[in-house]
């Protein structure tokens, strides 16, 4: 089912359009090296097949993982002869550029460097991490994406329906559709290797269900809709279990949304609130691992990151906990609501022009570092919220030292501390 043209590739909108550097490389034979760096199955080898199929210059592909420097030597060598003796040019892909070390990538540098080869890399790794600089640098680099879930549909019912494929002999149940897209998890390869097994499993004449892609990928069907109660129920249930500090529940509920094909940024945004609004002071560090977490979603993805959130999950469920954030700003947020919205006392009013001082704006302001401690007896809010305390600090975790702290600062700021004794 590789494409033939260009125009057969599924997803990479991005980098297949005119005028775009895969589209120059193909249809001009214009000499450029690439460095195409995506997940599996997104279809790096895939593009420099079809450069190979469309394009009238000589074609090599070279393994990493089996070739090395002196196949890499021998290609080039070829390739300086058929340019110099008939003009042809020669398009060389590495696959998984990334395995060479320093000195097999330093042996192409010449090559990409005069332009003897069209040089195209095919890597899963990071390339700033795994190309050298020298070769990178020559190169221009295109990222492919996980193909989405469209993407996929498209790749699945061409496979069932044309001659390369399964030519009409199997068809698939809209429930088993879904299943294996959620299953591919945004590589093509793996849903083409799926469809095939279950194809191979399925009775003569049956369409493939859901029971019998289960038993050819060995792989549960999670009942889960993004759209529908599930979704709702399970992220309740997954939210409420961390609340209650029970990590295995939380871990489990987790498996299922991911295993179930849930976006994990939206799991990874339910971190981050729930690291404020249930855990909050009590243990300031779980919103930097929620974030942090977050971070992760989008720097590697799936299936590394599920490590990233299982982190989070099993820190956040272990933490102590507090909702004295939430309350805090949510009292704050009913009073300004009511209308509690008196002005700002004189003294802290902005004073940086002559006339807001001749209102009397920052007079007799207390500047609180002069005082000891950095905190002095000193009214803040407006008179009609004066003295509202919406943090109350628990008695959980780190939390704890915040409440005589807290206690202490508003018996200074209020004139109510009593003096040290000599």
């Amino acid at each position: 089912m590789r494409p033939r043209g260009l125009d057969e590739v599924v997803g990479q909108r991005h980098l297949l359009g005119a005028g775009t550097p895969i589209r120059q490389l193909v249809e001009r034979d214009a000499p450029m090296s690439l460095v195409l760096w995506g997940p599996p199955g997104t279809g790096k080898t895939t593009l420099a097949t079809v450069v190979s199929q469309v394009t009238s210059r000589r074609f090599v592909e070279i393994s990493a993982v089996t070739d090395g420097v002196k196949r890499v030597r021998a290609e080039i060598d070829l390739a300086r002869r058929e340019l110099g003796m008939a003009g042809r040019q020669t398009v060389l892909f590495v696959d998984e550029v990334h395995r060479f070390n320093k000195a097999q990538q330093d042996a192409l540098l010449p090559a990409v460097e005069n332009r003897w080869v069209s040089f195209i890399g095919a890597t899963t790794e990071n390339p700033f991490f795994s190309v050298i600089s020298p070769l990178l640098s020559r190169s221009l680099l295109l990222t492919l994406e996980p193909l989405g879930e469209d993407d996929l549909r498209e790749v699945i019912r061409r496979a069932l329906a044309d001659e390369r494929g399964l030519g009409g002999a199997t068809e698939l149940e809209p429930a088993a559709e879904e299943h294996l897209v959620r299953l591919a998890g945004g590589d093509a390869r793996r849903a083409l290797t799926y469809l095939e097994a279950a194809a191979m499993v399925a009775e003569e004449g049956a369409p493939v269900d859901v029971a019998v892609l289960e038993r050819a990928v060995d792989r549960a069907a999670v009942r889960y809709d993004r759209d529908g109660d599930q979704h709702y129920d399970v992220i309740s249930a997954f939210i409420k279990s961390i609340r209650g500090s029970d990590a295995d529940a939380a871990l489990h509920y987790l498996a299922r949304m991911i295993e179930a094909g849930e976006d994990p940024r939206f799991i990874a945004r339910r971190l981050i609130v729930h690291a404020s609004e249930d855990v909050g002071m009590a243990d300031p560090t779980a919103l930097q691992t929620a974030v942090a977490a977050a971070q992760a979603v989008e720097f590697v993805g799936l299936p590394e990151a599920r490590i990233n959130l299982a982190q989070a999950v099993i820190h956040l469920a272990v933490a102590p906990k507090s909702n004295a954030v939430i309350t805090a700003v949510d009292e704050a947020l009913g009073d300004v609501r009511k209308g509690l919205v008196g002005p700002v006392p004189l003294h802290l009013r902005d004073a940086h022009n002559r006339g807001s001082q001749k209102l009397g704006h920052g007079k007799g302001y207390k500047y609180a570092h002069k005082f000891p401690g950095g905190v002095v007896e000193q009214q803040y809010a407006p008179d009609n919220v004066h003295g509202r305390e919406y943090y109350r600090p628990t008695r959980h975790g780190a939390e704890a030292r915040f409440t005589e702290v807290l206690g202490r600062i508003r018996a200074v700021l209020r004139g109510t501390a009593r003096p040290k004794e000599n």
